[in-house]
């Protein structure tokens, strides 16, 4: 039918969501921010939590790569600290003005049509600075942060056994944290594509649904779909993402709704009018050649269109 025609141009998306990684996905590696990061990282091991100093590099290492940050790591095998004491020293001392603005990166962000949201390990504070400092701080819906998963402290010890001892930290790249994302977030997994550039954070996010991009590689490998050398490769690499701001709307779904019922009750009328054409009997319509009718709206989010 024509109005099932119009309300298929409106509904159909193939994305509604995209999920981005901060450190070394937003900006890129060769930045230094993450060398200046572990370098805090075993200083604080070393200063604050007495670790023996020749012990502290492989130590962190193993814990990086057991838990996916040093920090939940250190939690699961008895460390005991105080978060925020823990992100200001590693992240609060960061030379964040290396990091400057991002003009590319920004107008891809801006002009892509669907909605975007942050996921990190990052504490709040320093996301905040770091999109500051590229001039994203207007490019995304919302942010899933430490501070998202982790709202209090618990004084959760590991158990002794032979197993690996959990963490009572919830970070990327436990299925948990994801899961947890989705819901506070809203996210519909199978139809969100996921930026990150952590190997085993892809792996995680596959499993559990979502469209994975590998963010600072030109190689594929298990548990990644895409992958781009960076961010500002996005649209010759998804150019769909582009392609009409309704269709990958960047449309708050009550907005979304109300378009949908203007489309609907023009093509209602369109309809009916064109019914009362072909009825010669009635002569209201006799004089026009053809039946017209048009509704011309306008979202919020720039989206101009008639029907």
């Amino acid at each position: 039918m024509e109005q099932d025609d119009c309300y298929q141009s409106v509904t159909e998306t193939k994305y509604d969501c995209l999920l981005f990684d901060v450190d070394d996905t937003l900006y890129p590696m060769s930045s230094g921010i993450s060398t200046e990061c572990t370098k805090n990282i075993r200083e604080y091991m070393i200063s604050k939590l007495g670790v023996e100093e020749e012990k502290v590099p492989e130590m962190c290492a193993e814990l990086y790569k057991d838990y996916g940050t040093t920090m939940a790591g250190l939690r699961a095998v008895g460390y005991d600290f105080d978060y925020d004491e823990y992100h200001s020293f590693v992240h609060g001392r960061l030379p964040y003005d290396w990091l400057k603005n991002d003009h590319t990166l920004m107008n891809l962000l801006q002009t892509v049509p669907i909605r975007k949201v942050i996921f990190s390990n990052g504490n709040d504070a320093h996301v905040a600075e770091v999109l500051s400092r590229l001039g994203l701080e207007d490019c995304f819906e919302s942010m899933i942060c430490f501070e998202t998963l982790n709202p209090s402290k618990t004084s959760e010890q590991p158990e002794n056994s032979d197993e690996l001892p959990k963490t009572p930290i919830l970070c990327k790249p436990l299925e948990n944290s994801f899961i947890q994302a989705f819901k506070i977030a809203g996210i519909n997994p199978q139809k969100t594509l996921f930026f990150d550039d952590s190997i085993r954070n892809l792996q995680t996010a596959k499993s559990v649904g979502l469209h994975t991009v590998w963010v600072g590689s030109s190689h594929k490998t298990d548990g990644v779909d895409y992958s781009l050398e960076s961010l500002h490769n996005m649209k010759e690499a998804f150019p769909e993402l582009w392609e009409g701001a309704v269709d990958k709307g960047d449309v708050p779904y009550a907005e979304k709704a109300a378009i949908e019922a203007v489309v609907a009750l023009s093509c209602q009328l369109r309809l009916k009018l064109s019914g009362l054409y072909q009825n010669e009997k009635d002569k209201r319509l006799k004089h026009y050649k053809k039946p017209y009718f048009m509704v011309w709206f306008t979202d919020f989010a720039g989206f101009s269109g008639s029907t």
